[in-house]
């Protein structure tokens, strides 16, 4: 018998249907609807392409860091892979990074904040940064100010006298060592932003995707989930270029709010200089030097 004759394909009226149904098919109009499927090889030539992409004109002082984002991973793998709702902290991840490619930083491992105690972890710092000098002179300043507030309180002068006195002590003490920082380049700041563990992924991903496309400032961490306490709040710092650059600083601020993440009633974000870190300076230090330097209710008040 021949294939003519056999009915293995059906007989006259269904095979009379199959060649209506293949003269009428639509082959652009069924790629058109099925051609996003990501079949096994359309992956495998997407992650060709990703591994060909040219990322030698970017920067990143956190290459090789289990917990900050690598240029040769998107900002969403990164998301997923390490998502601080869910990501433990460990003693050499305290923290999850993300840098701005576009901004040429010290490595982080070679940066010399990695040998003060408690500042390892602020911003990356910038070519030609003497933070040796910088530390030592702000300790030296905050101690002749010590002197003073203390020779102040034993003088037996009226308190409201001794009180202004010794503000204005810590006032002075806080611009000297802002001007000292400036003029050896150590000049990085910070606004912080506390949420909750249950909000953390979502304000995380809109601040990373930020940074890593050159719409915020140099860098962003965010705090992990602690394996020692149950806190309730996760802070999340976007670092800037320069403390002292009123108008960066005050961009970055708005386009924290065009995100989303400062909301019109709720609480505001301070802005922090990493000097002060450095220099153990937070709220309730005996200098009487408020722990930040700008905030967004005022920053950000309509004129």
């Amino acid at each position: 018998m021949s294939s003519e004759d056999s009915d293995f394909y059906g007989d006259d009226e269904v095979m009379a249907d199959l060649k209506a149904r293949v003269k009428a098919f639509d082959v652009g109009a069924w790629w058109a609807e099925y051609g996003v499927i990501n079949t096994p090889l359309k992956v495998q030539a997407r992650k060709q392409e990703k591994k060909a992409v040219d990322v030698s004109h970017l920067h990143n002082p956190y290459a090789g860091m289990e917990y900050a984002w690598q240029l040769t991973e998107t900002i969403e793998d990164f998301l997923e892979r390490v998502p601080p709702a869910s990501t433990d902290e460990t003693p050499e991840n305290p923290w999850i990074w993300v840098c701005n490619p576009y901004i040429n930083r010290k490595k982080k491992g070679s940066a010399d904040n990695q040998k003060i105690r408690g500042g390892e972890d602020e911003a990356p710092e910038e070519e030609g940064a003497d933070l040796p000098s910088v530390v030592e002179g702000g300790m030296e300043r905050l101690h002749f100010a010590s002197e003073f507030i203390n020779a102040c309180k034993r003088t037996g002068n009226q308190p409201a006298l001794i009180t202004r006195e010794c503000r204005k002590a810590g006032v002075d003490a806080a611009k000297d060592i802002l001007d000292l920082a400036k003029a050896h380049h150590v000049r990085c700041g910070k606004w912080m932003l506390f949420c909750t563990a249950f909000q953390v992924n979502e304000i995380w991903e809109i601040i990373a995707k930020a940074t890593s496309n050159n719409e915020l400032g140099i860098a962003a961490k965010v705090a992990p989930r602690s394996t020692v306490d149950k806190r309730t709040e996760r802070l999340i710092c976007v670092y800037t270029n320069d403390f002292s650059d009123t108008k960066d600083v005050k961009r970055v601020a708005e386009r924290l709010k065009q995100l989303g993440v400062i909301q019109a009633r709720g609480k505001p974000l301070y802005y922090k200089p990493d000097v002060y870190t450095y220099l153990g300076i937070s709220s309730g230090n005996p200098w009487e030097i408020r722990a930040s330097i700008y905030d967004t209710t005022s920053m950000l008040k309509k004129a």
